[in-house]
């Protein structure tokens, strides 16, 4: 009964957009289905992590130090800041070179680096997993059962929404229509990465 209800609990969250939704959008409107993928793939290979730290108290320590937490926001502000200036920066006539250097390897990276960069993922992790662990179970190995669950829901919801703008490019992929959208997902970058560095822990 506790996975059923972990599962429609991963469900509700991965629905709340945020970091990795933007992330996520903006590879697959730039790039197409496969940069999208490879984002999400980046994105739930860096919660599988946190999750894991979570699972053997290592988030408690990363978390535990005022420092590493302020590195850790600051870097994350910085990725999403610079995502989002080359959005806005980006040229209508550059669709080529965007495609042949945005490839997998660099939306993967996109995805795992903001997610790793981002304390309140491990904040997250530690808070949300251990609420579902029933009494009398294996701390780390349901931990670990939790975290593989909570990544596959991710992957599914996002592949669903990865398919859904996929469909949309005909329409979103018109120059006009794809500067707009560049310049939305720049300003919403660079908004989650204020909001990143100023927001109280």
């Amino acid at each position: 009964m506790y996975l059923i209800a972990f599962i429609g609990a991963c469900v509700l969250v991965a629905m709340v957009p945020g970091v990795s939704t933007a992330v996520i959008l903006r590879q697959t409107i730039r790039a197409g289905r496969g940069s999208g993928l490879a984002a999400t793939l980046g994105n739930e290979t860096g919660i599988l992590l946190w999750a894991l730290a979570a699972a053997f108290g290592l988030s408690a320590l990363v978390l535990a130090s005022e420092l590493a937490y302020d590195i850790m926001r600051v870097a994350g502000a910085v990725v999403l800041v610079y995502m989002g200036v080359q959005s806005l920066r980006r040229k209508d006539h550059a669709e080529v070179e965007v495609k042949a250097v945005d490839g997998w390897r660099k939306s993967y990276l996109a995805g795992f680096g903001t997610c790793l960069a981002n304390p309140k993922a491990a904040v997250f992790a530690m808070s949300f997993l251990p609420q579902f662990v029933p009494e009398g179970q294996n701390v780390p190995l349901t931990l670990i059962t939790l975290a593989l669950v909570w990544v596959l829901v991710d992957t599914v919801w996002y592949g669903a929404v990865i398919w859904a703008v996929a469909r949309a490019r005909a329409v979103l992929g018109r120059p006009a229509v794809r500067r707009r959208l560049e310049q939305i997902s720049g300003v919403v970058l660079i908004a989650l990465g204020v909001r990143l560095v100023v927001e109280a822990r």
